[in-house]
């Protein structure tokens, strides 16, 4: 076993990952398989990392779920000209306005600071 350094190992990897899956725990296999999967997620982190979610998009997905329009988001971001400043990028969001939409809708903190 060695570092993933290109595309080609990490492919080799994934296959060999495919190949273990399901293996028992506490055996040969199942310690390749778990050494694999920390060197493929170190790879991952590396070359294909996850950027931060777009706090407006975490808003609009959640009032959807939960079948809200603008008018109902006031509640967590303040009077209507305020929501449309939000919605439309024009304002960043205060942390009054994180915590509330955090505790009221149930949006993660993650999600709603972005790249902050």
């Amino acid at each position: 076993m060695k570092p993933i350094k290109d595309e080609q190992v990490y492919q080799e990897a994934l296959a060999r990952i495919e190949e273990l899956w399901g293996a028992e725990p506490d055996t040969i296999k199942g310690d390749e398989l778990d050494i694999l999967l920390v060197l493929v997620e170190a790879y991952e982190e590396k070359h294909y990392p996850i950027p931060p979610s777009d706090p407006v998009e975490a808003i609009l997905f959640r009032a959807d779920q939960m079948n809200l329009d603008r008018k109902a988001l006031e509640e967590y971001l303040g009077p209507k000209s305020r929501v449309s400043e939000v919605l439309n990028r024009k304002r960043p969001l205060s942390l009054p306005q994180i915590k509330r939409l955090h505790k009221g809708l149930g949006i993660p903190y993650e999600s709603l600071l972005g790249a902050v």
